[in-house]
């Protein structure tokens, strides 16, 4: 069995025995990964990569230029993260849930510049997607951004809760290649508004 076809086999057993946590029968598609990090390059320094089931963000991460000891895989399913942990051996891979991302111990050489996320979003609560932004932001330096991708028609991420958060979310772009189609969005902090007036 080839790579691809064992890749494909594993994430559709995850998906069969946990569907709202994997949320799809297969692996993400090419025109998908190229988009989602797209922004991304070895001068980003550290990447944060939550649920990257097979690695396929990983292996596009890794051809933008991010060094492999740069990369932080958080994975729950531990049938994944074995696999990450062979393939991807200089990488710190770490099985936990992204809810308790700001529990994650991270000792980098080079600060956290973003976080790229194969998370399921709109089939979690509200509460949990808050924590794994909260976490994902108290890592992420302060001009760094979070890449959620979606298969719905706007941003995943309620505007309620950018608000609640200071974050703002941009459309990054479609891609009609991916079955099915996907929509990728960067999540950044919003900037703080100057005072209309100077000082008294």
């Amino acid at each position: 069995m080839t790579n691809r076809a064992s890749d494909a086999f594993l994430f559709f057993r995850a998906w069969l025995s946990a569907p709202l946590r994997v949320a799809s029968v297969t692996p993400s598609g090419r025109a998908l990964s190229s988009l989602i990090t797209t922004e991304i390059s070895a001068d980003t320094g550290t990447v944060i990569e939550l649920g990257p089931g097979t690695g396929v963000f990983t292996e596009a991460l890794l051809q933008r230029g991010v060094a492999e000891e740069n990369l932080v895989l958080v994975e729950y399913g531990s049938e994944f993260a074995s696999q990450l942990s062979d393939r991807f051996p200089a990488a710190k891979t770490v099985q936990m849930d992204a809810a308790h991302l700001r529990k994650l111990p991270i000792h980098a050489s080079a600060p956290v510049g973003a976080v790229v996320s194969g998370l399921p979003l709109l089939s979690m609560p509200l509460r949990k997607v808050h924590a794994i932004l909260e976490g994902a932001f108290a890592h992420l330096r302060h001009d760094g951004a979070f890449y959620q991708f979606t298969y719905g028609p706007r941003c995943p991420i309620a505007r309620p809760l950018l608000d609640r958060l200071g974050l703002k979310a941009t459309h990054v772009g479609w891609t009609f290649a991916n079955i099915p189609p996907a929509a990728v969005y960067r999540i950044t902090r919003r900037r703080p508004r100057r005072a209309a007036f100077g000082p008294a």
